[in-house]
């Protein structure tokens, strides 16, 4: 009898589409149905066992599991509440009493946007087109799978009741927060069981698996109801409600269940991995697709940068004067990531002070100002496209930069002083903001940001001169990316969480492939990473000497104005790790006496405890030098090499030498042109 019934739909599906289709569609329909069903998944029996499908898992880069991933507890359809049933029904598939696995009118939209619309492939699912796809392995988005879902929906149509159907149905649906089928859900978010829901509770759960994520009730209650509000409405039109069952029950405000609260990662990393996943396969293959993923997480590191960031968030609180009892909304908080430069691996993540505080990613989710850690990318436009090199002289001076339709731009030195003439590789070892003004008003904004972009940062920058100074919210994510470009001397490898997924069946469906782009010009980067040496040597990071940290290795600090932000981001030739500290509020960084902490005090000292562990046993190793870079020692005061010593008698009284700097520069450059241009004070 099932064999009877499925081989009338299936003649039936085949009449329906070659009337689309006309004569032609018929044959060639008739010739796609019966050559693809030869190819379709065996039927589980009985078919509750479609759920059985094991928990996804995610695997640490080291082989052990991090977290599984859709666990569910089934239960009869006598054993959940009518008012779910109806709620699910009404808003899922108000047809599914009535048709035979497949909804004719949604097929012929269907069928017309995928074919007269490339590119785009439409559903037509009903609640039994929903169940076959966990049959499926293969998450590619194609109209032959599909089609093929179409087909096992009218298999199991064919094979089950209704009631089967419908019990299979809601035991394996995905409604967030961990919960996975309707058992769970009731008990996660209500504390009761799925047979004592109700209306108010019931239609709340019908609304969650539409997006899980964007509906969580314990995170967006409001979100919540207002998606409750569409549910109720579909109950009405499909005759379960009356307008005044409706109006009575969206008055209530069901509460929460304030237990466990929700299934939480622990993992600032697994949130991130996870999102990115969901964004690729969606939530069921996610949560009930029983794949297996395989991260770049180093569970090692991992914990060395936790760590770091909580020494170094206890010692800023005893920095700033914050007691023990205050609360951490009230305490500055961190984040860091760290990236392998020869792939672009995370190697680890930390996105706050304390993961069961604040869920809130604040090192891939947090946009801040870099202040002057956005200066690297002006100091390679310059000497890429404006014509200078590390020896280029200019004056650390007063400026004011005029500006179409706004007041002049006048940026001042965090010390409001002036050091007159210097070479650029003294303007940013020492972070000189005036010298940076001065290099944008001549390169322009626009190519400042296009290196930022070559570089990998891909959040919005205003086209201002400021842009150059940090001003525009970038993430810690996209600047430990963003400098891993520079620590390559310009081959840009995009940063990635994982490195392979599994399907149920060990199938690999996804594999990250390493590809190298030249993002930059290798010599003019390497000149900018000279540069960025001595800011850890003898500049504005020479914190990072100071507590230890041997390496060859560079970076740099990054504070605003307003001391919100104070960043640290930096690199060995092996490893990238972006620092940044404030508060969540944008509240001023300053200790008990009242003096700003900047990125050198805040964050370099969290990024050196981190790669002092991280690097442990690992060869040093310095940047390769291009073979079209020489080094010179010039006068950081003219540019130019320095004069011999005059003997003391013709010199008396001046025994000071003068201040010399090697610097790297391409071959072929001149040193001393602009020496006579150069202006002064």
């Amino acid at each position: 009898m099932t064999l009877v019934r499925f081989l009338s739909t299936l003649l039936r599906l085949v009449f329906f589409t070659g009337l689309f289709l006309g004569a032609a569609g018929l044959v060639a329909g008739s010739f796609l149905v019966f050559t693809i069903s030869r190819d379709l998944p065996k039927l589980p029996s009985p078919l509750s066992r479609i759920i059985e499908t094991p928990q996804s898992l995610i695997y640490a880069a080291d082989g052990q599991v991090l977290m599984g991933l859709g666990e569910r507890t089934a239960v009869s359809l006598d054993m959940v509440s009518p008012d779910f049933i109806n709620a699910i029904v009404a808003t899922e598939d108000h047809r599914f009493f009535e048709h035979h696995g497949i909804n004719k009118l949604r097929i012929v939209k269907g069928l017309y946007i995928t074919l007269f619309k490339p590119g785009q492939i439409q559903g037509a699912s009903t609640i039994t087109q929903q169940l076959a796809k966990n049959l499926f392995f293969s998450f590619e988005q194609s109209w032959q799978r599909k089609f093929k879902e179409l087909l096992v929906a009218l298999q199991i149509e064919a094979a089950n009741s209704k009631a089967q159907i419908l019990e299979a149905y809601i035991n394996q649906i995905h409604f967030g927060a961990g919960a996975q089928g309707i058992e769970k859900a009731a008990r996660r978010f209500f504390g009761k069981s799925a047979l004592d829901l109700n209306l108010a509770e019931a239609s709340l759960l019908a609304g969650l698996p539409k997006s899980p994520t964007q509906y969580n009730p314990f995170r967006h209650y409001d979100r919540a109801l207002a998606r409750r509000d569409v549910v109720l409405a579909r109950m009405k039109a499909a005759g379960y409600l009356t307008g005044d069952e409706v109006a009575a029950v969206a008055q209530v405000r069901p509460e929460l269940h304030q237990g466990r609260r929700d299934t939480r990662s622990g993992s600032y990393f697994v949130d991130a991995l996870i999102s990115e996943l969901v964004k690729r396969y969606g939530e069921d293959v996610v949560y009930h697709g029983g794949i297996r993923v395989y991260t770049t997480l180093e569970p090692g590191i991992q914990s060395m940068a936790e760590d770091a960031v909580r020494q170094g968030l206890n010692r800023l609180d005893k920095l700033i004067g914050i007691g023990d009892g205050e609360p951490d909304q009230d305490r500055p908080q961190a984040a860091l990531v760290a990236i392998d430069t020869a792939s672009g691996a995370v190697k680890a993540m930390v996105g706050g002070r304390d993961y069961y505080t604040s869920e809130f990613n604040r090192a891939v989710n947090g946009r801040r100002q870099a202040g002057s850690g956005f200066k690297p990318f002006l100091y390679y436009a310059a000497i890429r496209n404006g014509g200078f090199h590390p020896a280029s002289l200019l004056t650390d001076k007063p400026v004011s930069i005029p500006v179409v339709g706004a007041p002049d731009w006048a940026p001042k030195n965090f010390k409001k002083t002036y050091q007159g003439p210097m070479v650029l590789k003294q303007a940013l070892t020492s972070s000189v903001n005036t010298i940076a003004a001065q290099l944008v008003e001549q390169v322009g904004p626009k190519a400042v940001i296009d290196v930022a972009r070559a570089c990998g940062v891909e959040s919005p920058l205003s086209r201002v001169y400021s842009v150059a100074l940090g001003t525009s919210g970038v993430t810690v994510y996209e600047m430990a990316a963003a400098f891993s470009t520079l620590a390559t001397l310009g081959v840009r490898r995009d940063p990635f969480l994982f490195w392979r997924v599994e399907d149920a069946r060990g199938r690999i469906i996804f594999e990250h492939i390493v590809r190298d782009r030249n993002a930059l010009d290798q010599a003019a980067a390497y000149q900018v990473v000279d540069m960025m040496a001595s800011v850890i040597d003898n500049g504005s990071g020479r914190s990072v000497r100071r507590l230890g940290f041997t390496r060859p290795a560079a970076g740099k600090t990054g504070t605003t104005d307003n001391y919100n932000d104070a960043w640290f981001t930096g690199f060995t030739p092996s490893l990238c790790t972006s620092v940044w500290t404030g508060y969540d509020r944008k509240q001023k960084l300053r200790d008990k006496r009242g003096v700003g902490i900047t990125g050198g005090r805040g964050a370099a000292p969290i990024w050196t405890d981190f790669m002092l562990r991280a690097m442990n046993g690992e060869p040093e190793r310095d940047f390769p030098v291009p073979p079209d870079i020489r080094f010179e020692t010039v006068d950081a005061a003219t540019g130019c090499p320095p004069e011999p010593a005059l003997p003391e008698t013709e010199n008396p009284g001046d025994t000071t030498p003068a201040k010399t700097v090697r610097v790297a520069v391409k071959a072929g450059v001149s040193l001393c042109p602009e020496v006579d241009n150069a202006q002064t004070d």
